[in-house]
């Protein structure tokens, strides 16, 4: 089994406007799925959802900014470690994760090997 991380995507202000109603379905949405990874061994880590915002330090000069990314429409709203046979298999996994259907990104990463 390898791992992987599954960095998820979404923009904030779209988030935002959903009533609370959509939220706490889309909550529900996310333990079951959650909960489904446990299950079936493929999670490691159920990791932390993020602030919304941060800082940024960037280049040699070693610049700082206030952050996320402004230029981005959508930032790293949180992270799961995974394991998965292959990146076909991630894929598949990450196909499940209900910020999709709000038209959010799951970006899925192999971790170098040693």
């Amino acid at each position: 089994m390898t791992q992987f991380v599954l960095l998820f995507r979404s923009d904030l202000k779209e988030m935002k406007s959903r009533s609370p109603e959509e939220m706490q379905k889309a909550f529900k949405k996310w333990m079951d799925w959650r909960d489904s990874l446990e299950k079936n061994g493929h999670c490691k880590n159920f990791g932390q959802r993020m602030e919304p915002s941060g800082k940024v330090v960037r280049g040699r000069a070693k610049a700082v900014t206030d952050g996320p990314f402004v230029e981005v429409k959508d930032s790293v709203q949180g992270y799961l470690l995974i394991e998965a046979k292959d990146m076909g298999q991630a894929v598949d996994l990450a196909k499940g994760c209900p910020i999709l259907e709000w038209d959010g990104t799951v970006e899925v990463r192999a971790f170098m090997a040693a």
